[in-house]
Order: C-alpha cells, then structure tokens, then sequence
C-alpha cells in the first residue's frame, strides 16, 4: 500500500488543513508513514505569518533533493499560505524542480485529482486559486489528530488588513459558512465520539453567514447540541467581539471560560499604524466586560514588539497593557516585514538589537504574570480532559482545564483509560507554563 506524511507548520488553520487534506489521501488508498522520508507521497503545509517560516521552508524543501535522486518515484507536494505568494511559486519553481504539486490554502479539495495528474503524466502540477471557491467542508472527512475533540472550520479569510499580516493575501477575502452546515458537521463529530470543539477563523467574532446568523448565535446552537461538552474558539478580533458574544460566556454552560484576545501593543499610536481599528481604552473596556461576565475567564494575547516606528514610549505602554490586563499566557512575537504588506514598506524600523532587547524584557514580564496567575490554582481540586501521554514523560498524563490551563498529572489509571474523560486533580505544584498534580477520587 502507497504512504503519505503531512509536515505543517503554523496556526490551527492549517493544523485543520492537514487534517482534511490527509482524509483525501486515505480516501485515495494512501497509509499514514511517520517518516516523511519513507512515505511515497510527502506533503508540506507551509505557513507565512514570519519570515522565519521561509527560511524553516526552504531548508525543508532542500532535504528531500537526495530522496528524489534516490526515489524518482517519489511525490513532493507544498501548499498553504507560501504558495498563494507568487514570488515563492516562482522560486520553487527555479531553484526546486524536486517539487512535484503545488497548490494553495483554497483549492484543497482539489488535491487528489492533483494528485492523480502528476502520478498519470510526470509532470509537474501548479494550481492556485487567488479568490475563494465555494465552501465545501462539509464534503471533506478528516483524520482528525485526537479522538476526543475536533477542529471546525466557520469562516476563511480575512478583511481586516493589518499593515503587517499577509494572511488576507494568502487565505483571500472572508467568507463565513452556514450555521446549520456547521451544526451538521458537529452533529457528526458527537456522534462519532467528539466532546470538544475548537471554531475556528482567522476572525471568529466578525462570522456572520447568508442567514445573517451572527456568532453568538452560532455559539448558541452549538450549545445546544447534544454530546458536545466544551466549546472553544479562536481567534477573536477586538474591533469585533460583541456584547450579545460576551454574554454567552453566562448563559452557554458548555462554552469554556477562555478567550485569545490579540493586543499587539498597548500604544494607540501604534495600533493605528497597524490600522487595528481599536484604542487601548476600548481593548481594557472589552477585558473589564468579559471578567464582569465570566470572573474565572481566562485570557491570552499575541504581542508584537519592533513594529516600525516603535519608540520607547510605545513599548512602556504595552508592558503597561500586559501588566493591567494580567494576562494567562502570551504569543510574544518580534515584528517581521512580509513582502506586500503595508508596513514592509515603512522607512522607520527598528535596529535588530533594539527588537531583541524589548522582546526580552516583554517575555519578562508576561512570564512573570503568568506563574503568579498559575499560583491561584496551588491546591484547588480542577476538572480537567485527559488529552493523552505528557511529552516529557510517559508516566503523566496531560490535560487541559476549561480555562485552556495544561495540567500534567499522574493517576493508578492508564492514559488510554482516561483520555477523553473529565479528571478531578488536585494541583501541586504551579509552573510559568502548565500545573501539576494528582488524580483525585
């Protein structure tokens, strides 16, 4: 039997991309091969948010050079958001000629008959679509990566346009699907075991499908469906997130108490310059709404330090922000020019060791406030899903709190006993990044 390996680098998007695109291999007769080397048909997931991603990218592509000279039967394949940028099609198909497919983040659905192109003629493939299809998740079948809990995919796309993001040049203009699509398609996952959902969208407060059904009301159907038993999302967008949304966080008792809520930086002149579309002032209004509603609601960030233009004064305020708001856990980031984006082309960036010496200091500080926040919970009993072995070691089992917490816990039972299932712990020790703990009766 014919073998597959999936490499994906980035965001959940694409995590849920890999998923789909791997139901359309097995569907084909493809075997998942844990060694991409070994596997007759390879695929790369790539992702554009960093420019480091391009440098992990082209160094991967450079290691499969001796396996098509080895393997000439060998099928290479790229897609996601790299290949929706033509200069990285143009140096694939320069520098690269091992490279058999490449498609784009949306034209998946069109993998397999790809695929068979390039098995039935030799040649290679090149197809990508610059402008949304129609949505057709509800046609795809996904290995899904835990048995327990499930990616769904509402909107794709982006409208927002932040002076320093390429993703709505890479996922194209936003496009929601229908409430009762989505509710069918979770209907299904509970039916087949799923007791978790994470909904996912480059923008999930600004869903709104041909019904005019909003995302709160999409939250509130999918509360209502039976077998479900935590609802996650992400991620939110400030500007976007409403009061209608806010409330479900009391009235869906199924609707976990954790929001991902981006800053990007505490300084109102720099979230112009971002072109962010809120101010500081109306970003701590929507946390203090949020923590009025839910006083237990966990909260994370994305944070971008360097940006153009960026002065001392500006990087106060951000650290200002962090320590206000009190944040659970934060994706701290350097800014890094995305060719095409507005802010690539802004005169005043930051020196190089002016961006580490911030970026230091934030991580800090948010770690700082993280373990203090991680400190609240020495002692308490937490209901925690087991989600399977810890990476560190195969004696703990590792799980997660309805406030998104990793708690990594040792039990008498064994992991495929309890993955899956709600676990009382009791917690013993507090890190910066996870708890840990016991099993408790």
């Amino acid at each position: 039997m014919s073998k597959y390996h999936i490499i994906t680098y980035g965001c959940q998007m694409n995590e849920h991309d890999s998923e789909n695109i791997a139901g359309l291999l097995e569907a084909m007769g493809y075997e998942y091969e844990e060694d991409p080397y070994k596997a007759d048909v390879t695929v790369i997931n790539t992702c554009s948010v960093r420019e480091n991603a391009d440098k992990r990218f082209f160094g991967t592509l450079g290691q499969f050079k001796k396996i098509r000279k080895n393997r000439p039967d060998f099928v290479l394949c790229v897609c996601g958001c790299m290949p929706q940028q033509p200069r990285v099609v143009e140096e694939i198909n320069k520098r690269f000629s091992w490279v058999d497919i490449v498609f784009g983040t949306q034209n998946i659905a069109d993998f397999p008959s790809l695929l068979e192109e390039r098995l039935r003629t030799g040649r290679r493939v090149r197809a990508i679509i610059d402008n949304n299809p129609d949505i057709c998740e509800s046609e795809m079948k996904p290995v899904r990566m835990h048995r327990h809990k499930a990616l769904v995919n509402i909107t794709y796309g982006c409208n927002n346009f932040c002076t320093y993001c390429i993703v709505p040049y890479t996922r194209g203009r936003e496009k929601s699907r229908m409430l009762s699509d989505v509710c069918d398609e979770i209907r299904r996952l509970a039916s087949d075991g799923v007791i978790e959902v994470m909904l996912l969208g480059q923008n999930v407060d600004s869903y709104k499908d041909a019904a005019g059904h909003s995302f709160a009301d999409l939250i509130k159907a999918v509360n209502d469906i039976e077998g479900i038993e935590r609802i996650r999302f992400m991620t939110s967008h400030p500007k976007d997130i409403s009061d209608e949304m806010i409330d479900c966080f009391r009235t869906c008792e199924k609707l976990c108490h954790n929001i991902h809520l981006p800053v990007q930086s505490g300084s109102d002149r720099i979230l112009k310059r971002m072109n962010r579309h809120y101010d500081r002032e109306s970003y701590l209004k929507t946390v203090d709404k949020l923590r009025k509603t839910a006083p237990d609601i966990t909260i994370s960030t994305d944070v971008i330090v360097g940006f153009p233009g960026e002065t001392d004064e500006d990087f106060e305020q951000t650290l200002d922000i962090a320590r206000k708001v009190g944040y659970d856990s934060a994706f701290t980031f350097i800014y890094s020019p995305r060719e095409g984006t507005p802010a690539a082309k802004f005169t005043d960036q930051i020196p190089e060791d002016v961006c580490h010496e911030r970026f230091d200091r934030l991580v800090d500080v948010m770690n700082s406030i993280s373990l203090k926040k991680n400190q609240q919970y020495q002692g308490r009993i937490c209901e925690v899903i087991a989600e399977g072995v810890s990476r560190n070691d195969d004696k703990v089992i590792s799980g997660r709190t309805d406030g998104f917490k990793l708690v990594n816990f040792t039990s008498d039972r064994s992991p495929e006993e309890l993955v899956g299932k709600r676990v009382m712990v009791e917690i013993t020790e507090c890190k910066t990044f996870s708890l840990e703990g016991r099993e408790v009766s």
